[in-house]
């Protein structure tokens, strides 16, 4: 297969159908490979590169003007790991700006060259986003080159043969390796970061790849946050005594972590433990109690998602970041929907009647985004309080 590089190409995107879009590198040189979605976020983009819900995949900003306040280390999202465990690839439409924030220490491209992440600049990311919508979330490899030689047929192939997300457990290499405690709560303007006083609950997160914004705002609604493996058992949970327990976000498809995890998640829900699931928590708890997960065509991804809470009859606006949903028609009896995504209609929070257990799919710590569904962290601590009597 012969292909014509134009002048000047040191970056591109081959998609697994040999599209191939040409552009200027960034940040990492190599290449990478991982699923292409687009994240329609205005702001926020080291903490959705930071994500570790973003491993395995390739980030195209709608957003055309991204860079402008660096990077710093205060806002990075995952609690450790490389660029591996998290998004593998950026795709920008305009070369990254220099950053005019008193906050930033980074450049973005340098930062990213540091990190391990690849970036592709000067395409057009409206025709790809429109391409994902119609077609669906493509598997891609992104290459930065800074001589301008690319393999290409190489590059197709290696596309192709990627796998992808479905049946893909990654929260085993997204987790920590060992228990610890968190003791931050969340950042106010001209103060840092909060340092909470004498915890009121001790939670354990179960860490499928959890954000640190999620551990802040437990700290700051008097949680002790105990931070835990994904494969921990629900006896060496309870062993622990919390007050609640928290299933975090993650990468990955919920099926294949399930394997391991709903066992485990089943016995914390027959414990009375009140239990409260985020995103890919969110979707193995509905695995748990029986209900099904699918692959979406091209997911949620963004700061401006609408959702309806149906106890409260509000609208917010969300932050959400996945790839696979519930299906809301397998719901089982005992399980009550509690948020709608109005965008598509798809599930986006349950309940159990008669349990302290409720979870949600999109990000109530935002990080980026809006902070309509903080509130949620107020609820599970009301559970946790009913729970102590």
């Amino acid at each position: 297969m012969s292909r014509d590089l134009l002048p000047g190409v040191t970056g591109v995107l081959a998609l697994a159908d040999g599209t191939v879009l040409q552009g200027l590198g960034v940040g990492a040189v190599g290449d990478a490979v991982g699923e292409v979605c687009f994240n329609t976020a205005m702001t926020g983009y080291q903490e959705i590169l930071t994500d570790p819900s973003y491993m395995a995949q390739i980030v195209t900003f709608t957003f055309p003007h991204v860079g402008n306040v660096g990077t710093n280390l205060e806002d990075l999202e995952q609690v450790s790991g490389s660029a591996t465990t998290a998004a593998r690839g950026a795709i920008f439409r305009d070369l990254p700006t220099q950053p005019a924030s008193w906050r930033a220490d980074s450049d973005l491209a340098t930062w990213m060259a540091r990190r391990g992440v690849i970036g592709l600049a000067g395409v057009d990311t409206r025709a790809l986003t429109r391409a994902i919508r119609e077609q669906g979330m493509p598997h891609g490899v992104i290459a930065h080159s800074p001589e301008g030689k690319f393999d290409l047929d190489a590059l197709i192939a290696k596309a192709k043969a990627w796998s992808g997300l479905e049946g893909l457990d990654l929260a085993k290499d997204a987790s920590c390796l060992q228990p610890f405690v968190w003791d931050e709560g969340l950042w106010a303007w001209g103060e840092g970061y909060e340092k909470p006083g004498k915890p009121k609950y001790e939670v354990v997160v179960v860490d499928y790849g959890v954000k640190r914004n999620i551990l802040r705002a437990l700290a700051s609604v008097g949680a002790r946050a105990t931070v835990v493996p994904a494969s921990t058992s629900a006896a060496d949970i309870l062993a622990r005594k919390p007050d609640g327990v928290l299933l975090s976000n993650g990468p990955g498809d919920p099926a294949a972590t399930g394997e391991y995890a709903v066992p485990e998640i089943t016995k914390l829900i027959e414990s009375g433990t009140p239990v409260f699931g985020i995103c890919l928590g969110h979707q193995m708890l509905s695995l748990a109690l029986g209900a099904k997960t699918v692959k979406m065509d091209q997911g949620h991804h963004g700061a401006n998602h609408p959702v309806k809470d149906l106890t409260t009859g509000k609208v917010e606006i969300v932050s959400m970041n996945h790839g696979f949903t519930v299906d809301r028609d397998s719901l089982p009896a005992p399980v009550v929907e509690t948020h709608v995504s109005l965008f598509d209609g798809t599930n986006a929070g349950i309940a159990l009647k008669d349990r302290p257990v409720f979870s949600i799919q999109h990000h109530p710590e935002a990080s980026p985004g809006p902070t309509d569904s903080l509130y949620l962290f107020e609820r599970f601590a009301g559970f946790m309080d009913a729970a102590k009597g």
